[in-house]
């Protein structure tokens, strides 16, 4: 059966986006191809618009010529949604009952896998601070966005979003006030140097790089997502591999293990907030 002409379109449209990672992969060696497809044509066709491009095969070939107009696109295919104390229950559940799992370890390491900007990595280490936790931690943060690493290693966020994140952190059970951890200038509020020393900011490409370290906790929320299947069987292995024995794994509110063939290596430890544990083997 002949293809219509939107079919046909989109089957083009395909093929370039595929020749466009394969160059990036190739020239750069960042790795996009096992990207959800719809997530990848959202982002280029913003770019495309965005830079005045004919069409895919024009965008290649900007890319492979211009250093900086990749990182723009760099910037475009990473996953930055995030905000402190994200779906504030989940916290809540961190705090209540997987806190007192955590204070059964002498020292206890957390690794926030896609970091982007560091909301949430921060909210973790506030929470661990009010539960008397903080001080025998490490938190690692990593993400492949150099851009997005850096703002988050310099903790300053738009003070607009203060009564958001304030918001949050009452609803996850916090003990004080948001504002005991940052000051304020005119438009931002910057997080305490204290607060900040806690996590160790690092480079880290989940496509392409392997375990990072052994940690009683995996925090990856709504990043695996935008990862075909092929793709997230290969990154719940990284972070399988990454947990100690009986460790965590906290995932996203839209994410899950289910269908996939390592799902039966983990254990449903609170289905609603997607918190799952290694199981003994």
């Amino acid at each position: 059966m002949a293809l219509s002409m939107k079919d046909q379109a989109q089957e083009i449209e395909d093929l370039e986006i595929s020749l466009l990672l394969e160059g990036i992969f190739r020239h750069y060696g960042y790795d996009f191809r096992d990207y959800s497809l719809a997530h990848l044509r959202r982002r280029l066709r913003h770019r495309l618009e965005l830079a005045g491009l004919a069409d895919l095969g024009a965008m290649l070939h900007r890319v492979l010529s211009d250093r900086g107009f990749f990182e723009l696109l760099l910037r475009d295919l990473s996953i930055n949604v995030t905000e402190m104390f994200r779906d504030p229950t989940s916290y809540r559940r961190i705090r209540e009952d997987v806190v007192p799992l955590l204070k059964t370890y002498p020292f206890v390491k957390i690794w926030h896998a896609g970091c982007a900007t560091g909301e949430e990595v921060y909210s973790m280490a506030i929470l661990l601070h009010e539960e008397g936790l903080l001080e025998r931690c490490r938190l690692y943060a990593t993400d492949f966005n150099q851009v997005a690493l850096k703002k988050a290693a310099a903790g300053i966020y738009p003070l607009e979003q203060a009564r958001l994140y304030s918001a949050n952190y009452q609803k996850s059970g916090g003990r004080g006030s948001l504002s005991d951890y940052y000051q304020t200038d005119h438009e931002n509020i910057l997080l305490k140097s204290w607060l900040r020393k806690r996590v160790v900011f690092a480079d880290h490409n989940l496509v392409t790089d392997s375990v990072f370290s052994e940690v009683q906790l995996v925090v990856c929320r709504n990043v695996v997502i935008y990862f075909n299947r092929e793709l997230q069987e290969r990154i719940f292995r990284t972070f399988l591999d990454s947990l100690c024995p009986g460790g965590l794994l906290w995932l996203g509110s839209k994410e899950s293990l289910k269908l996939l063939k390592i799902a039966d290596r983990f254990k449903e430890l609170y289905p609603a907030e997607k918190i799952f544990k290694k199981r003994l083997q």
